[in-house]
């Protein structure tokens, strides 16, 4: 399980340094990416999906708690001859967690310098964590679960594929994911991904920063572990292909 750790580590690592990183390019005003918009953005989360998962193959590649309980709830290994536990899933989240805050502090290490020049930080928070355009918690709550159900069930089919489609597909399908679902709340279908990056913002020796938006912060927690859990309650009745 040290394996599994470090693999979900380094992973999820990989995943919010390239899926914050093209945030902080878009988003602050003094790079070369400044308004690059949103489907750069969802491209750039979609392959820092596809090399997450590949860093993190030893363990599967989970990279979000709400894919684990999916997998968990769908009564499958969380990878070839890895069960299913409650022990472990405690393991990949917890790596997924601590992953997920290291590469937040790359991004802000990578950055620096242009978040020091930033004149107006109320637009920071949203390199590290996602918010929503309109805020209405139970929609909000409804739009993650939707958008994490599409995620994790599709994962899960894959599973069951002769073709194996790997890390390009989920990548794709999450690029679809952003460019369909993800006006509303930014997206977040991983709760790490955003409690993380969320936890270090916090954190960060940021001078004029505003505050991190903790009343919002619940949502992408359980909105995706709703949608990760209906996802793979919804599995058990999925016809297999042979």
């Amino acid at each position: 399980m040290g394996s599994v750790l470090f693999s979900e580590t380094m992973g999820t690592a990989l995943l919010v340094l390239l899926g914050c990183g093209v945030g902080a390019n878009v988003g602050l005003a003094t790079t070369k990416g400044y308004g690059g918009g949103w489907l750069l953005i969802n491209f750039g989360w979609g392959l820092a999906v596809f090399a997450g998962v590949y860093a993190a193959a030893y363990s599967g590649g989970h990279l979000n708690p709400a894919v684990t309980a999916g997998i968990w709830i769908a009564g499958t290994e969380f990878a070839p001859g890895i069960a299913a536990t409650p022990w472990h899933a405690l393991v990949y989240v917890a790596g997924q967690l601590l992953g997920a805050m290291l590469g937040a502090v790359l991004v802000y290490l990578a950055y620096k310098k242009h978040f020091d020049a930033e004149e107006d930080h109320s637009g920071t928070l949203g390199v590290f964590a996602t918010g929503p355009a309109l805020r209405t918690p139970n929609w909000n709550v409804v739009t993650e679960a939707i958008g994490t159900f599409v995620l994790v069930y599709v994962v899960l089919v894959f599973g069951n594929t002769p073709t194996g489609l790997g890390p390009l597909a989920v990548a794709l399908l999450v690029v679809g994911i952003g460019a369909s679902l993800g006006g509303p709340t930014g997206y977040a279908i991983n709760p790490a991904r955003d409690l993380g990056p969320r936890i270090v913002y916090a954190l960060l020796p940021m001078g004029r920063r505003q505050g991190a938006d903790w009343s919002y912060s619940w949502i992408p927690v359980v909105g995706p572990l709703i949608g990760g859990a209906v996802a793979g309650l919804l599995f058990h009745v999925t016809p297999v292909v042979a």
